[in-house]
């Protein structure tokens, strides 16, 4: 090889490896979404992907790196809201309803996989790990919403726990997909919630 296509191959080499790693990182995303965590095997990953079983491990020696790629990646996709636009909104009522307004909507275009994620966060450890982010989330959502309320004893906790329900992703499901509800009915029924609970 001469010295001057020496550079060009190499390049082309990197570029087809980090191809082939997107390749099995979208693969793996697209099964964990579909069938769960649990159920995706490496044999199912390289097949969805085009590539050997080894090439699997060559890119990803262990479970946690596959992992943290495919989180990396969703997440990349799919932002969750920003709690700093929500901290901004002086109104406690109409900072609920807006940051209810855009997790619900994050929640309906996110909830195959936080289904697959939720059913099979007990059985593998490296999504209950990956989860701790996501639940951290949640709780500091629910920090903002409380901020600026100044209440005290009960109604500060009563308060608190309708916020927690509200934001929950499972509130979520359970009003939607079971209850049918829409996003707009969930978030003003959730909204007179909090409100409700914050009256002293």
């Amino acid at each position: 090889m001469s010295d001057e296509k020496r550079p060009y191959r190499m390049k082309r080499r990197a570029e087809l490896e980090a191809e082939t790693r997107r390749r099995i990182t979208e693969s793996a995303v697209a099964l964990h979404e579909r069938v769960g965590p649990a159920q995706t095997s490496i044999t199912a990953i390289a097949e969805a992907a085009g590539v050997r079983r080894s090439t699997v491990y060559r890119h990803f020696a262990d479970e946690e790196t596959l992992f943290a790629a495919c989180s990396s990646h969703f997440r990349a996709l799919n932002p969750p809201p920003e709690l700093a636009g929500w901290a901004t909104i002086e109104d406690p009522a109409a900072r609920t309803e807006t940051a209810l307004r855009e997790l619900y909507a994050f929640y309906g275009r996110t909830h195959r996989m936080y289904d697959s994620l939720f059913r099979d966060e007990s059985l593998v450890p490296a999504v209950r790990r990956r989860l701790r982010d996501f639940h951290g989330y949640v709780r500091a959502a629910a920090d903002v919403l409380m901020k600026g309320r100044k209440l005290r004893g009960r109604a500060a906790r009563r308060t608190r726990a309708a916020i927690g329900h509200a934001v929950a992703f499972g509130t979520w499901s359970s009003l939607t997909q079971e209850q049918e509800l829409t996003h707009d009915e969930a978030v003003a029924l959730m909204s007179t919630l909090v409100e409700s609970a914050s009256r002293r």
